[in-house]
């Protein structure tokens, strides 16, 4: 299948308990993204935190065709990946503000989310730095015969790194099973794919390498969880690697909630391609699937949103609550006992 274009669709009837477990996911990722906003900019929140509104769907769909022993490596922009996974909500949201009782003990902040026990094995600000760690991570599943996928989330920005072409070639050579997921949001913080690339099409860089590689509507979660499960039983079936583009878009500044508002940046993106991307909200189009073919009522969309407001709730008392790190454990968990 390497070397074509492929836009495959969901044939499929999927279970409707499925499709009700994608809904809540995205509707756990975009309620706690937008917990986040007042607390950054009261100050609670000191961290740089880069928010994964709109982008939902894609570690959604992704994610839910993995298990718990399949290991996934997230970026700088990987709540979204963490909370896909399994990883806890109330370690998450600790970390963030930079509690003991967080999910790196509050030693890692937004940037290095993780939770092992899930197959989380964390995320990076350095671009394309988990790359590598996918790639390794999936040679050593190879040897081990273990059966485990590995998952290398990454912004279109990290296409321009010489790691993600080695770790492509080496993958392909050794048949890894690895999966290269770029999230292209068509800005590289705040520079356009246009003015940063000679051709916007990023998967068809797996073209060189003889691996195979879509380009999916990243707005679709029907469409991105058929993509991963073609991509996850490709690689599970000792194929080879997969490379996955998902034309997505971040509704939220680069970093922070919003570039004007946050008075350091200038949000450089024109005001009609916002709206017309949030017009094509992955939570709304999968809110309009289930409605229409009757899967599920608004009644009990409604209690989604409700029992995950209160899942947010409790996740920032849980955070407020839970004491610093002291200053002499500054130095612990940096070295192996």
């Amino acid at each position: 299948m390497g070397g074509l274009r492929l836009f495959i669709f969901m044939k499929e009837k999927l279970p409707r308990a499925l499709l009700l477990n994608l809904y809540r996911t995205m509707v756990r990722i975009r309620l706690v993204e937008e917990s986040f906003v007042e607390p950054i900019l009261k100050g609670d929140i000191r961290c740089p935190v880069h928010l994964y509104v709109g982008e939902e769907a894609v570690a959604a769909g992704v994610c839910a065709n993995l298990t718990d022993k399949d290991y996934v490596f997230g970026t700088h922009r990987s709540h979204g990946h963490y909370i896909a996974k399994g990883g806890g909500m109330k370690e998450m949201v600790a970390e963030i503000y930079g509690k003991e009782t967080g999910c790196a003990k509050g030693r890692g902040g937004s940037m290095h989310v993780i939770d092992v026990k899930r197959g989380m094995l964390g995320a990076a600000p350095i671009v394309a730095g988990t790359v590598s760690l996918a790639t390794g991570a999936a040679l050593a599943s190879r040897m081990r015969k273990e059966n485990r996928v590995s998952v290398a989330f990454f912004g279109d920005g990290a296409v321009g790194e010489g790691v993600l072409h080695e770790s492509l070639n080496f993958a392909a050579l050794k048949k890894l099973p690895v999966i290269y997921v770029c999230e292209n949001n068509l800005y590289s913080t705040h520079l356009p794919i246009t003015e940063c690339r000679t051709t916007p099409d990023i998967f068809e860089i797996g073209a060189p390498y003889g691996i195979h590689y879509e380009q999916v509507d990243g707005q679709d979660v029907l469409k991105t969880y058929a993509a991963g499960k073609r991509a996850v039983e490709h690689a599970r079936r000792g194929k080879g690697p997969v490379f996955l583009e998902f034309m997505t878009y971040r509704y939220r500044g680069h970093v922070g909630p919003d570039d004007n508002i946050q008075g350091s940046h200038t949000d450089i993106r024109p005001r009609e391609e916002i709206a017309r991307w949030k017009r094509n909200d992955p939570l709304k189009n999968l809110e309009r699937v289930l409605l229409a073919k009757k899967l599920a009522s608004a009644k009990e969309l409604n209690g989604i949103v409700s029992k995950a407001e209160k899942e947010v709730r409790e996740a920032h008392a849980f955070a407020l609550k839970s004491p610093y790190p002291k200053p002499q454990d500054l130095s612990r968990y940096v070295y192996a006992k």
